[in-house]
């Protein structure tokens, strides 16, 4: 079978096998539970989220800075701030390589969902941290895949609800392109969860219906969301039971509809709950419950950094060894999503069966909207709601209520935009997979990078305007 390239004309490949990765998606199989889920009471699910950004790094001017990973950073200049942690956070992107095949040789059962964005993936090739990828790719292989399950995300870590969507298609499209170039199509085809950096979720109907539509056209089945970011779809309330599976509704102004199945993460983004394996003894407290007319286990499931916090580098291995070892055998056992999923469709639970729920606020412009009205009456009823409610807003939400991904970025927001403008009217037609597109797209979803809009006005929000500035230089320069 053909293969993806990692890089072309020294840059990563991110566009060009669409067509290759979606056969292989379409070959794949189903996924396989174990055999004996059928006398736990519940079960619990953890998700390991690891994350570098790419930066113009280097002496001199910053527009001819070349562009290198923050942990590269870090590594070659100890005097930055938290650069002491670079050498373990690099330990922590592999270690799962050597926890995983140990608990398996020991007759255990351990489960681990892992979702590394693209630019980490790119920035640590480009580091040279070879013995990491290998590491990663033995993680990947068909005999773990029952251990292990990758989830896909965006290729720049970029924000759904605030990057035009068919620039986030186009980051989804490139995390396959990235993900299947350095470790198989076949391991690619495995991928069926998606993983939403920041945990971020757009509640502009026409946003997310968008979101949502990429996800399936690209083959995911199923998404993680943050509780709070949603609400159910008659009363616009909280979730009645955040363990089980729901069905995520979008909506365009159009009238048009889709969804898909959500996952739901529970309570806040401390590091702890995973660390401490905080999901396991939650679970452990839980019984099965009726769904569909079928007795189902809850899933108790949490994302969190794999890397950040003393706690996921140094508490997180002996907790994780403890809770597989009690859990493995027990009736409340660790699971993947996908072969929890799977379990339900063998008990005859469907997606249909799922409550359905939509993005938190929602329920507000449904109320004012004609339904199919158009974006221009969609964009009067969204005004008219923000005169109302001071606090009504579309901007999102995220693993944070308090944070903002737009409000105080406009310095940078405006850049973007103009870039992803130039992108779309030189690069739309075909031409993606050009010499000046190629590095276009590189600088575009490297713009994008949610760290850029993390750490406030400043050194960071420079590096996200320079890679705007350089996505314009490479489309004038074929001009």
């Amino acid at each position: 079978m053909q293969q993806i390239p990692e890089s072309v004309d020294g840059l990563p490949c991110l566009s060009g096998f669409e067509q290759l990765i979606d056969q292989a998606r379409s070959a794949r199989a189903s996924a396989t539970p174990r055999p004996d889920l059928t006398s736990v009471r519940s079960g619990f699910a953890i998700a390991l989220h690891m994350h570098q950004p790419l930066i113009p790094a280097g002496p001199g001017d910053l527009q001819q800075a070349a562009v290198i990973s923050n942990l590269q950073h870090m590594l070659e200049h100890p005097e930055v701030k938290d650069a002491h942690n670079a050498a373990p956070f690099l330990e922590c992107y592999r270690r799962m390589a050597d926890f995983i095949p140990q608990l398996v040789a020991e007759g255990k059962s351990p489960r681990v969902m892992l979702d590394y964005s693209g630019c980490l993936l790119y920035g640590l090739r480009k580091l040279g941290a070879d013995h990491v990828i290998d590491a990663l790719k033995t993680l990947t292989e068909e005999r773990y895949s029952s251990h292990v399950e990758w989830l896909g995300t965006a290729w720049g870590h970029a924000v759904a609800p605030s990057t035009p969507p068919q620039d986030f298609r186009l980051h989804v499209r490139a995390w396959q392109h990235q993900f299947g170039a350095m470790f198989g199509l076949d391991a690619l085809a495995r991928v069926r969860g998606f993983s939403p950096p920041e945990m971020a979720l757009p509640n502009h109907p026409d946003v997310f219906y968008e979101l949502v539509k990429t996800l399936l056209d690209c083959g995911y089945e199923w998404l993680l969301v943050q509780e709070h970011t949603v609400e159910t779809v008659d009363e616009g309330k909280r979730l009645s039971q955040a363990h089980l599976p729901h069905r995520l509704i979008a909506r365009n102004s159009r009238g048009e509809s889709v969804s898909i199945t959500a996952i739901i993460k529970t309570q806040g983004s401390d590091t702890k709950l995973i660390g401490q394996m905080q999901p396991f003894y939650e679970a452990k407290n839980l019984s099965r419950v009726r769904l569909a007319d079928v007795d189902v286990p809850p899933l108790v499931t949490q994302i969190s950094d794999g890397e950040n916090g003393g706690v996921m580098m140094n508490e997180f291995p002996g907790a994780y060894f403890r809770a597989v070892a009690e859990s493995s055998g027990s009736q409340t056992p660790a699971m993947n999503v996908s072969e929890y999923l799977e379990y339900l469709r063998q008990l005859g639970v469907n997606t249909q069966d799922f409550s359905p729920i939509q993005p938190a606020g929602q329920q507000r412009i449904w109320a004012r909207f004609i339904q199919a009205a158009g974006p221009e009456e969609l964009a009067k009823t969204l005004e008219l709601l923000r005169k109302e409610d001071s606090n009504f807003h579309v901007d999102g939400g995220s693993w944070t209520a308090d944070l903002s991904w737009v409000r105080g970025y406009e310095g940078l927001l405006a850049p973007m935009a103009e870039a992803s403008r130039q992108f779309s009217l030189q690069c739309s037609t075909g031409r993606a997979t050009d010499g000046a597109c190629r590095e276009a797209l590189f600088y575009l979803m490297l713009a994008q990078t949610s760290c850029f809009r993390y750490w406030g006005e400043g050194e960071w929000t420079g590096y996200g305007k320079e890679f705007c500035r350089r996505v314009k230089a490479a489309i004038d320069s074929q001009a």
